[in-house]
């Protein structure tokens, strides 16, 4: 019997699994796909601290950022520059593989082309290339994507959205230097062009319906020549209990990407690493009832859960806003001393001080006093 076995290889899973190794734990690392990192399913933009957290060499970096540049339907543009690298545009299924080998280095085994189709009791059920199996372990993690069969399995209950999302690989020549956010391209959330290199960038959007028509009028601004077109599906608010059944859900499985920008590695890995100290307690104290692991909820709740809460009530917000209200939004912040706060306190993974600041601001609070009443400002008070 394993200590813990986790479902799937992605930068949740083999963080948790290098993390469960290193403490001393016998970890199984489950995932069904042949080649760890395909299909890829992300942007690939990282902040500088979800970089760090990955605890990979530089191999997989194509690019960096120093800032954004917001671009409205009406035409009003934003552009904010750090100045310094703020951020890092990376080749994911080499960043994914780097992670699943430090984890394997610590001592995790993995087993690819297996699937989980069944939990009971202590033992999970797979099928793959070794046939059909039966492995027991102490412990589950869950870190098996958006649509986890693990939590289907144990009949959690999920997160509250689901966006589909689009992108592909296309020539194009612009300023590396810049991430590019396009609000109008999809009223549910946004779209965006990464430059992942000289004269390459990705550009995509997600969206609740209609993606592949909105993706195909938006694609247009840059050209025809998509080299590589992937789709995935982005999962917004936290399912209500993230911990069940011997079982501790991470990354976005649990639904921890970022409602604000659909980033999911920093806090992918940040519940990941909550998971891997509450396993190793665990099994130390030989308990697995909820009662015990519900203290990983509260190490995660005191990390990220009053960030995550933030981002999804601006994620709510962003429903009702419309062009208009965007496009003087984008006009409202085009202030030095706003630009100013923003360079100083803006951080991807943590929103909260910026948005702090800036709702100090009498231009914006006339422009959003209406929707306010959403409950934002009460996460400061």
């Amino acid at each position: 019997m394993y200590d813990v076995i986790v479902v799937g290889a992605g930068p949740a899973g083999s963080a948790a699994a290098r993390i469960c190794a290193k403490s001393g734990l016998d970890t199984l690392c489950i995932e069904e796909h042949g080649t760890i990192g395909y299909p890829v399913q992300c942007a690939g933009l990282l902040s500088n601290a979800a970089f760090d957290e990955c605890r990979v060499s530089q191999r997989s970096v194509l690019n960096t950022v120093s800032g954004v540049r917001v671009v409205s339907g009406p035409g009003s543009e934003l552009l904010v520059d750090a100045q310094k690298t703020k951020a890092v545009v990376v080749d994911r299924g080499m960043l994914d593989r780097e992670m699943a080998e430090l984890a394997a280095d610590c001592g995790a085994r993995f087993r690819l082309k297996t699937g989980v189709y069944g939990v009971r009791g202590t033992t999970v059920l797979t099928r793959g290339i070794n046939g059909h199996e039966e492995i027991s372990a102490k412990l589950l993690i869950a870190a098996d994507g958006p649509r986890s069969t693990i939590a289907r399995l144990l009949g959690m209950e999920r997160s509250k959205v689901y966006l589909a999302g689009i992108q592909a690989d296309l020539p194009y020549e612009c300023d590396p230097r810049f991430v590019q956010i396009y609000p109008d391209a999809s009223p549910d959330f946004f779209g965006w062009a990464i430059p992942s290199g000289k004269n390459r960038v990705r550009v995509g959007l997600c969206a609740k319906t209609k993606g592949p028509e909105r993706f195909a009028a938006f694609v247009k601004k840059f050209g025809s020549n998509s080299t590589h077109l992937v789709t995935g599906t982005l999962p917004l608010g936290l399912m209500p209990r993230t911990y069940g059944h011997r079982t501790l859900f991470v990354g976005d499985a649990a639904g921890f990407a970022k409602p604000t920008s659909g980033g999911g590695v920093y806090t992918g890995i940040r519940s990941a690493r909550h998971a891997a100290a509450m396993a190793a307690a665990a099994c130390e104290q030989g308990r697995f009832d909820d009662p015990v692991l519900a203290g990983y909820e509260q190490r995660w709740k005191a990390d990220i859960g009053r960030e995550l809460e933030l981002g999804f009530r601006f994620f709510e917000m962003r429903q009702r806003l419309s062009l208009q209200d965007i496009d003087s939004i984008i006009r409202a912040l085009n202030d030095p001393e706003i630009l100013s706060a923003i360079v100083q306190y803006g951080d991807m993974d943590r929103p909260g001080m910026l948005v702090r600041q800036i709702l100090k601001k009498p231009a914006l609070l006339r422009i959003l006093a209406p929707l306010l009443k959403s409950g934002v400002r009460s996460l400061f008070s």
